[in-house]
């Protein structure tokens, strides 16, 4: 067993799904690389699951996540949240919240002490049309009603808000949060507008968290921009250097090698979406995933 898992199942006091591979590119603040990142990031790791384990576990096997938590073990919330070292006490925004899956867990877990905020998209650069851009604007408004309906918990606790406006958040956050969300930004050419707004929100120190369906390395250009659901890797870490974010690390969390990530139609043919409805690649979990966190360049 890695030693990642043995240091979180020895402090979490909930058992994690699967082994979980953590390759390093380095460590915020040092400039390590190899072993010396991975002990680093473990210790890390252990601490913050000393610290915050029984919170997470609370909010992960609340109740009222009785038909989420079957989603957990492709998703693997628990692994996923302590590498991106997100505490209950943060104020931390979900890009693009979507069915709001993670939303209602994060509710739950930053509903005492921290902030959760959902982001969505600058809606004046996501589209022309003026009625879509108020469909934005709505989802943002009724974001915080959703998780306070969904959680039992004050809508007070949530808020949101759309890209364009940035009035008093600049600086003030401590966790940014974009799952599978990065190819829509890619597909719709707002991407480097989105990333430069969120990295404005950010603390000096804040962290950016990305997971990502992951196109194979060798994937052609025509399948891995986006418009399947898949990116190459390293596409990801080179395009988020330019805007103004360097690699903390990677990790194999969410890697599923039973996905080809091949498919004509995309990621939507992976299930829970099955969209073309092949028998042979029902079961075999969710797609290939990166797991990549990021800090501010300076």
């Amino acid at each position: 067993m890695n030693k990642l898992i043995l240091a979180l199942t020895a402090v979490s006091g909930f058992a994690l799904a699967a082994p979980l591979a953590a390759q390093h590119a380095g460590h915020a603040g040092h400039a390590m690389t190899g072993a010396d990142a991975d002990e680093a990031h473990i210790k890390d790791t252990a601490h913050f699951m000393k610290m915050h384990g029984e919170a997470l576990s609370g909010a992960i096997n609340h109740p009222t996540r009785k038909e989420d938590r079957l989603r957990d073990q492709f998703r693997k919330p628990a692994e996923t949240l302590a590498f991106f070292h997100v505490g209950p006490e943060m104020k931390v925004g979900e890009y693009a919240p979507g069915g709001e899956w993670y939303s209602r867990l994060l509710g739950h877990y930053l509903g005492g002490e921290g902030q959760l905020v959902g982001l969505y998209a600058n809606p004046l650069t996501a589209t022309p049309d003026p009625a879509r851009q108020q469909r934005v604007r709505d989802q943002a408004a009724g974001y915080a009603k959703d998780v306070a309906t969904a959680t039992g918990l004050p809508a007070e606790k949530f808020s949101a808000i759309t890209l364009d406006n940035l009035e008093g958040q600049k600086g003030t956050f401590d966790r940014i949060l974009v799952m599978r969300a990065m190819h829509n930004m890619l597909r719709g050419g707002v991407a480097d507008t989105e990333f430069r707004a969120m990295r404005d929100l950010l603390k000096d120190d804040g962290l950016l968290g990305i997971e990502q369906h992951r196109a194979k390395a060798d994937a052609p250009w025509s399948y891995a921009n986006g418009t399947k659901g898949y990116l190459r890797e390293k596409d990801v870490i080179d395009f988020m250097r330019v805007m103004g974010f360097e690699l903390v690390g990677s990790s194999e969390i969410l890697a599923n090698p039973k996905d080809t990530a091949d498919h004509k139609e995309g990621v939507w043919e992976m299930p829970p979406v099955l969209a073309t409805k092949r028998d042979d690649l029902k079961g075999l979990g969710e797609s290939d995933r990166m797991t990549l966190l990021f800090k501010k360049a300076k």
